[in-house]
């Protein structure tokens, strides 16, 4: 896994975007991300869909990487980290989980977050609803007002769209930074990109694998 790095400083904080759709926050040790949705897969080949679940493990596996590259003692989800129903890959999360036990998780609930208290325990995860991390103010939907503070945030699955030559088109994930916030690409590969959300006052930090471009 090749980590990408685009270092900003925000409310005199350092946070470091990587091309692996998290941020690391240096002052509180810990890696933030949004929209991993667990269970995903598992839940489109429930349907009929047949999503393999390399797709799932292999978002596992770039967090692990993160993760240790980091050292990071804290994971903090900006919502989304579940998909839908308790599923097989519910149970494949929790092992996983397992190898980072000094690893303090903490999960800012999305509007796909509606598991019980049976999976949040075996997680040992803190469930929340918004996360006042001063100077920050961490939150799913970057659409409630919060003129205070500055939020990080989720939801969006932000991506730019690049015209090249001809008609060719390409989709790329990115981050969204504005005046009063940062919104964060989805974390999971499995979803789609919104290149139509706009902001006139943002930076868009777009990247891929070997590297990030500004607009």
């Amino acid at each position: 896994m090749n980590i990408v790095k685009e270092h900003i400083t925000e409310k005199e904080e350092s946070l470091i975007l990587t091309n692996q759709r998290a941020i690391f926050w240096e002052g509180k040790n810990a890696l933030i991300l949004s929209d991993l949705h667990v269970g995903k897969a598992a839940h489109f080949r429930k349907h009929g869909i047949p999503i393999p679940d390399e797709v799932f493990k292999n978002d596992l596996d770039r967090l692990e990487g993160l993760i240790r590259y980091f050292k990071a003692e804290q994971l903090i989800v900006v919502g989304d980290l579940f998909h839908a129903e308790a599923n097989t890959n519910m149970q494949y999360f929790v092992n996983w989980k397992r190898q980072f036990q000094s690893l303090e998780m903490t999960l800012v609930k999305g509007n796909h977050d509606r598991l019980s208290e049976f999976w949040t325990s075996k997680l040992q995860l803190k469930m929340v609803s918004r996360l006042e991390m001063k100077p920050y103010l961490l939150l799913h939907d970057p659409d409630e007002e919060h003129t205070h503070s500055f939020t990080i945030a989720g939801h969006i699955h932000p991506g730019v769209l690049i015209k090249g030559k001809g008609r060719q088109k390409y989709k790329m994930p990115c981050y969204i930074l504005y005046n009063r916030g940062l919104i964060l690409p989805a974390f999971s590969n499995f979803t789609g990109l919104n290149s139509r959300f706009k902001r006139k006052d943002a930076v868009y930090y777009a990247f891929t694998e070997s590297e990030f471009f500004r607009f």
